[in-house]
């Protein structure tokens, strides 16, 4: 007598298949994909979006802003690409990123949730600006009463002159912050 597999059974056991293939896809992937950034959480998949709050009600957000300048530190770069990501509130994951590019004055803009902290470091939202074939990363330090730049930010940004250290601006729930890049 021949042996056959029902065709429910077919069916049942290519549902599971598929759904473990659709489960495993994702993490095999990942796995492979090379991190070329030197801090945590960079996702090169991320998004085009400017408001990374989850919540429109949240009462501590950050809106940043700036320009994007090429090397010369006075130029404007227009349709930089700028990404951004920080740690959520109260979490240990990078949820919050996002793309964006820059204007024709080399503007850029995005309003987030106050990151979270690692054990021992300041809030920080990290940045990464392409263009061209070439590109910068750089992060951006906060607590609740200003904002700061690292000392590697400083070495290759310096040719800003006075652009080159954030302005940080607060009102009752919203902070402000100006920050410049070259690239």
């Amino acid at each position: 007598m021949k042996k056959t597999t029902s065709r429910r059974h077919f069916m049942r056991n290519s549902a599971i298949a598929l759904t473990g293939l659709a489960v495993l896809t994702p993490t095999v992937a990942s796995a492979f994909t090379p991190s070329e950034s030197p801090f945590d959480g960079y996702n090169p998949y991320s998004e085009a979006k400017k408001d990374l709050r989850t919540s429109i009600f949240n009462s501590n957000t950050v809106a940043v802003n700036g320009t994007i300048y090429k090397k010369d530190g006075v130029t404007p770069l227009s349709n930089a690409l700028v990404e951004v990501w920080h740690l959520s509130p109260n979490s240990s994951k990078y949820r919050h990123r996002a793309k964006l590019k820059t204007d024709q004055e080399g503007r850029y803009e995005f309003v987030t949730d106050f990151p979270n902290k690692e054990k021992g470091k300041s809030s920080r939202i990290y940045f990464k600006v392409s263009n061209s074939g070439s590109s910068v990363f750089s992060e951006l330090l906060l607590n609740a009463n200003n904002a700061h730049i690292t000392g590697e930010h400083w070495e290759n940004n310096n040719q800003l002159g006075d652009k080159l250290f954030p302005k940080h601006s607060s009102s009752l729930f919203k902070t402000t912050i100006q920050f410049n890049l070259s690239i």
